[in-house]
């Protein structure tokens, strides 16, 4: 479980080694606080949908994940369905994430904008639990443990670039990289700074 952990957060970084999530990882990191509340709320939403996916996967979708109910279910097979239920999974926890948001923090919720609701669409959410599936883990604490570090190594990239990019407002940038231009370099040695992370064995 730790080394899943700990290669979710590294070696296998959302950001860095899949470049999932780009898109509100590029337009929200451009100040440390909007870029943390999102940040959470992706870690808290990766958290959750990653094992609960990993439960309907293996107890109720794949071929003969029904046969506790009996032996006539052991020949169905609901895989097809996979796609469609992990994605209501991870809508229904990013409509509660976003009315709690809402509710109890409204600078946050004003901040974030349309990108809190878009956490539904985040490629990097859906990916975990895609991967989740792939890698066929052996029970729920594995897959609770790689739901988990995909979540702090997602938070701890925009956060860090966050960081970086507010330190730039005071640096002479040439004006054709502005803005998204040094974004993008600063991703590429990122991600060339996590790659060296790929010789640790946990």
């Amino acid at each position: 479980m730790l080394s899943v952990f700990f290669s979710s957060i590294f070696t296998e970084n959302m950001i860095f080694a899949y470049f999932l999530g780009m898109c509100s990882f590029l337009a929200v990191s451009k100040n440390v606080k909007t870029a943390m509340g999102l940040g959470i709320a992706v870690s808290f939403v990766l958290t959750v949908t990653v094992p609960v996916n990993y439960v309907l996967e293996n107890y109720v979708l794949k071929q003969g994940a029904l046969g506790w109910l009996g032996e006539t279910f052991d020949s169905v097979n609901l895989s097809f369905l996979s796609f469609i239920i992990f994605i209501a999974v991870i809508a229904s926890i990013v409509q509660i994430i976003e009315m709690v948001i809402e509710k109890y923090t409204p600078s946050l919720n004003a901040s974030l904008g349309i990108f809190l609701p878009l956490i539904a669409v985040n490629c990097a959410i859906l990916g975990a639990s895609l991967f989740m599936q792939q890698k066929e883990f052996p029970n729920i604490g594995v897959a609770t443990g790689y739901g988990i570090g995909s979540g702090i190594g997602w938070l701890s990239a925009i956060v860090g670039m966050a960081a970086i990019r507010e330190k730039l407002q005071y640096s002479d940038i040439p004006k054709p990289l502005k803005g998204l231009g040094i974004a993008f370099i600063i991703t590429a040695l990122m991600g060339l700074g996590f790659m060296s992370f790929s010789g640790i064995k946990v």
